[in-house]
This record gives structure tokens, C-alpha cells and sequence, in this order.
């Protein structure tokens, strides 16, 4: 199976508003993040996608597989996929820890699983038959959480922890997904982070900004929307992530009211000084 490598630096999302800048020069970032289902037709958006991978790695991200459907994979999605990977060779695969569709149905949302025996059996296999069908690794979500389910078997990390056990995928951690679940749902994001197995698994993290809505009595919920600079708690959360998994690739996510290239570059520097900085720790402790 393919496996995929690291980037030096970190990257930021691929959006249509910035290809002609992408295209006319090497911007200084690591990689570019595409969702991959944007590229699955021919004409110019394919075109394009093909010129970037000539200049840039890129990463493919989908939204639309539905890992988590209990009737079976859509094996076409999956052949588009696989075709598109094979001409760009991208650095990471990955889909998220939800579902959005069952026979004809679906929904533009990515949707929560309980995490059931049942759910992480189905799961499993699914992150297996993609794999499979690819000949590639792919990297695994974790996602934003407004309401829990009330009997689980598993918590979120030990869920995830297990479908990388059984399915040999690797995860790829959105810090920013970890510290919007953490205040909806009233739990510890650090604890989060250090249930989750520090052996290798971890590849891609994921840094975004969230919108505070308030709802009643003073009491607020966040909204993963993408659309806002990463807040100090996430990247505090970042560092820690670092510290513990030690220097994985990070993208930067921000798909509304999309800010010119220069300030996502410059997202993206600033995630770079914090591995910098983590780096000098972790050889300070080993040094």
C-alpha cells in the first residue's frame, strides 16, 4: 500500500479564489489541501488541479464518501478518487469519523456516529474496502460535536484509537474540531488529545477558527465554520498536540469569507514557529 510522506511545512487549503496566484508563483507554504470531489470532473478544474500538483504537494480531503453509511460504499465515488490520486500522488487521503447518506439519500452535513460496537464494525470495513481500492493509506477526522449520544461503548479517542488498530488508517487530528466538541459536549481538550495513541498514527493535524454563538442565559456554542483566524486556545491546544505526537504536517482551514492568500500564508507561518518551537523542546528534553 502506498504510503504517503511528510511536508517541512505547513500548508493551507486549495480554494478557486486563489488558484491564478498559486499558479503564477511558488507560494511559500508547504502543501495545499483540495477537496477532492471539486476535482472529480474533467475541463478546468481538473486541468488546474494537475498544474498544482507539478508545483506544489497536495493533499486530497473529501466530504462526500460517507464512511460511516450502513448500506455499503458508493464504488464509483471511489473510483473517482482513486483516479484522481493516481495522477497527482497526493500526500495525504483523507475523509472524516461520520456519515451523510443511506441508499438515495443524502445531506450536505457530516454527521455524527455513535460509537457503538456496531458503528466501529461497519466503520472498519468501510476504511478498509477504501483502502483496499485505492492501494493507499488514508487518514481519518475526527469531528465537531454539538450533541452526544447518551449510551456509548466507546469514548471519541478510544473509538478512533481502535479503527486505527483494525483498519491500519492513520488519523488525522483537527485541533481546531477537538477544542469546538470540547466546549459543547463540557470536556477537558488536553485529556482528548492524551487519550489518543501517541505511536505514529497521527499524521495531518487540521487548524481553523470557529464562530461563538450565544444561545441562552450567557451560555455559548461554537460553530466549526472556517471562516475566522485560529483563536489562542487552539493553538496553545496545537502545541500540546506537537509536544505529544511530535512534528506532523499541519494545513490551515478556512473556506468562508475567505481572506486574501497573504494572510492564510501567514496562518500557516505562524503554525510553522510553533513546530519550531516544539521542536526545540522535545530536543531540549532529549538533548
Amino acid at each position: 500500500m502506498h504510503q504517503s510522506h511528510s511536508s517541512p511545512r505547513s500548508g493551507i487549503g486549495l480554494r478557486s479564489v486563489h488558484v491564478r496566484d498559486l499558479l503564477s508563483g511558488r507560494a511559500p507554504v508547504g502543501f495545499l489541501e483540495a477537496h477532492s470531489e471539486n476535482y472529480f470532473g474533467g475541463g478546468v478544474a481538473r486541468q488546474q488541479i494537475r498544474q498544482i500538483a507539478e508545483i506544489y504537494p497536495v493533499s486530497v480531503h473529501g466530504v462526500g464518501l460517507s464512511l460511516g453509511r450502513a448500506d455499503g460504499l458508493d464504488r464509483a465515488h471511489i473510483r473517482h478518487l482513486k483516479t484522481l490520486a493516481d495522477e497527482i500522488d497526493p500526500l495525504f487521503v483523507s475523509e472524516h469519523l461520520s456519515w451523510s447518506g443511506y441508499s438515495h439519500s443524502h445531506v450536505p452535513d457530516l454527521l455524527p456516529l455513535p460509537f457503538i460496537d456496531e458503528a466501529l464494525d461497519i466503520f472498519v470495513d468501510h476504511v478498509s474496502e477504501f483502502q483496499d481500492r485505492i492501494g493507499r493509506q488514508i487518514l481519518v477526522e475526527n469531528p465537531s460535536n454539538y450533541l452526544a449520544f447518551a449510551e456509548l461503548d466507546y469514548s471519541e479517542p478510544e473509538f478512533l484509537n481502535l479503527l486505527v488498530e483494525r483498519s491500519g488508517c492513520g488519523l488525522l487530528l483537527d485541533i481546531n474540531n477537538i477544542a469546538v466538541s470540547a466546549h459543547n459536549l463540557g470536556y477537558d481538550p488536553v485529556a482528548y488529545i492524551d487519550d489518543i495513541r501517541a505511536d505514529g498514527r497521527v499524521r495531518q493535524f487540521h487548524l481553523a477558527g470557529y464562530q461563538i454563538n450565544e444561545i441562552e442565559n450567557g451560555e455559548t456554542v461554537y460553530l466549526d465554520t472556517h471562516g475566522k483566524p485560529v483563536y489562542p486556545e487552539v493553538w496553545e491546544l496545537y502545541a500540546h498536540a506537537l509536544r505529544r505526537f511530535g512534528d506532523v504536517p499541519c494545513l490551515i482551514e478556512w473556506d468562508t469569507d475567505i481572506p486574501a492568500l497573504d494572510i492564510l500564508i501567514a496562518e500557516a507561518a505562524k503554525a510553522d514557529i510553533v513546530r519550531a518551537e516544539m521542536r526545540e523542546v522535545r530536543h531540549a528534553r532529549t538533548g
